[in-house]
């Protein structure tokens, strides 16, 4: 799956045109490199989002196409 649509299918972010925003940013870190929108995310994955002065890092637990609003931190754990 995308990168962009994953962080929109977690709810990690809102939409999906402001993920890509995000990527092309480069406010988004695949396994500690940039990574762009197109990028294919794999379980094991880890994900640095920068937004502002905070900074999300989560682990890719599972890759599901669509999820409901409560099973969506299930695709993901958060670390620190």
């Amino acid at each position: 799956m995308r990168l962009d649509k994953y962080l929109k299918v977690a709810r990690i972010i809102k939409r999906r045109t402001v993920a890509n925003d995000a990527c092309d940013a480069s406010c988004v870190t695949v396994n500690g490199r940039p990574a762009k929108a197109s990028y294919d995310v794999k379980v094991g994955d880890v994900l640095e989002i920068t937004f502002g002065s905070r900074t999300l890092k989560i682990k890719v637990l599972e890759v599901k196409d669509t999820v409901g609003k409560n099973d969506a931190p299930t695709l993901y754990e958060v670390i620190e």
